[in-house]
């Protein structure tokens, strides 16, 4: 959620002046992106619920398809290479210059970049209307423990295994290790919603330990983030962060309460359409704001919101009405996560490939096992603690924006860059199925 923020000002709004007067071109490029993205999600999510496969796995793989492993329809680098077709197309309808034709098509998947962070905001504010705060606070503390582990075994075991086995320095082997922390919400709660697992203990758990895992996170990276520009850790940007997350989260919920009931009443007296729909998402956007600009994700924020708005007597009614703005929008999250899947890093022929593959094997056991090892941290046996473990296993997202940070440094290897993709890569698109599995079979063993 952090790429389009990393653009200065200055790059983006040299960006939109050069494509100054190009008003109707980027309208007609941006909708038949749309148009071309709604369609394969669809297809790909159709596809997969055929197969008796998550649903969100058919649209990682669209992603795959448009993306730069694809037809190229969605490249998020900073020079897109586009096919021949999309360049005769623009050239030949509308005469456009190689240069214009590359800054129309950054200028695009900006726009649907963002679209894609406002589709995980209304996910998470999607998950937090089918979430039960009273649970979530019961498993708070089982909460916690899941989610240290899985932050402190996979660090460990992937800082001291690539010094140990591979040699690597010290900051690139607490960079990887760190990239292998956080744990992306956003699969496993798709997940997890599509088979009706939400409310469940385990899987009020499984989000409970991933918001905690989001934050701690959020805190891990501001370390490395600071070893990477000064080679030393900021005491006062982790003082700030903690202090930060905790005032929110206990301010979001406190007075938070006492807002819902406010929106809850203004709802009564308005006569237009949307009277439950704008106020509840004026809400959620307001709290992700809060949140980002406090220096926590914007996702945290939603999930607070929507939380809260579960608990009111419109709760229910909530939920039908942002449905199908979620149908809309949140597959662009998922097929953006697949289209800045680069699968020419699996390319042997490449010499940084081949190392980064080695290194790649070694992240992607450690990834697995080392957020599996929370099932030792579950203390009710009567739970699924596999499928506690197998929740929080994808990375997505959050292993991505570790991934782009660490190529804008020289101090983090081509081949650690590689390991960290190719690890996000299998731990996302390994997860759903395996997620899928596990809770289906519990459910049938309960049936018999």
């Amino acid at each position: 959620m952090q790429e389009f923020s990393q653009n200065s000002p200055s790059v983006l709004r040299e960006l939109v002046m050069s494509l100054d007067g190009l008003d109707v071109e980027i309208l007609d490029v941006m909708l038949i992106s749309l148009a071309i993205l709604l369609l394969v999600t669809k297809l790909g999510g159709e596809i997969c619920a055929r197969l008796s496969l998550p649903t969100v796995l058919g649209e990682l793989l669209a992603g795959v398809l448009i993306g730069v492993s694809g037809i190229h329809l969605l490249v998020f680098n900073e020079e897109p290479t586009l096919p021949f077709f999309w360049q005769e197309f623009l050239h030949n309808v509308y005469h456009l210059s190689n240069t214009d034709v590359v800054g129309l098509f950054s200028f695009n998947t900006k726009v649907i970049s963002l679209l894609s962070d406002i589709g995980l905001i209304i996910l998470l504010f999607e998950v937090g209307l089918e979430s039960d705060l009273s649970e979530l606070l019961k498993v708070g503390k089982q909460a916690f423990v899941v989610a240290l582990v899985g932050v402190v075994v996979p660090f460990s075991l992937g800082t001291f295994g690539l010094m140990y086995f591979f040699s690597v320095p010290l900051i690139s082997a607490v960079f990887a290790g760190a990239a292998m922390t956080a744990t992306s919400i956003g699969i496993t709660a798709k997940v997890l919603s599509d088979l009706d697992a939400l409310k469940t203990t385990e899987g009020q758990i499984i989000v409970g330990a991933a918001i905690i895992d989001d934050i701690l996170g959020i805190i891990i990276l501001a370390v490395v983030g600071s070893l990477l520009r000064t080679g030393e850790i900021e005491i006062y940007s982790l003082f700030y962060l903690l202090v930060a997350s905790i005032f929110f989260l206990v301010g979001a919920i406190v007075i938070g309460r006492l807002f819902t009931k406010f929106i809850m009443g203004l709802t009564e007296k308005m006569q237009t359409r949307g009277q439950l729909m704008v106020p509840s998402l004026f809400f959620a956007f307001l709290l992700a704001s809060i949140a980002h600009h406090v220096g926590l994700e914007a996702i945290i924020g939603s999930f607070a919101a929507g939380l809260l708005l579960a608990e009111s007597e419109k709760g229910e009614e909530l939920k039908r009405l942002i449905a199908p703005v979620a149908d809309l929008i949140v597959p662009i999250f998922f097929v953006c996560i697949g289209a800045r899947t680069d699968l020419g890093i699996l390319y042997p022929s490449n010499a940084t490939n081949r190392e980064g593959l080695i290194i790649s094997v070694f992240l992607i056991v450690v990834a697995i096992l080392g957020k599996l090892s929370t099932i030792f941290s579950v203390w009710d046996k009567d739970l699924n603690r596999m499928a506690i473990g197998v929740g929080m296993i994808p990375r997505g997202e959050v292993g991505l924006v570790f991934a782009a940070i660490g190529s804008g440094t020289n101090l983090i290897s081509p081949a650690i860059i590689t390991s960290i993709i190719l690890m996000v890569m299998i731990t996302t698109f390994l997860s759903p199925s395996l997620l899928r599995s596990v809770l289906s079979k519990s459910k049938e063993e309960q049936l018999s």
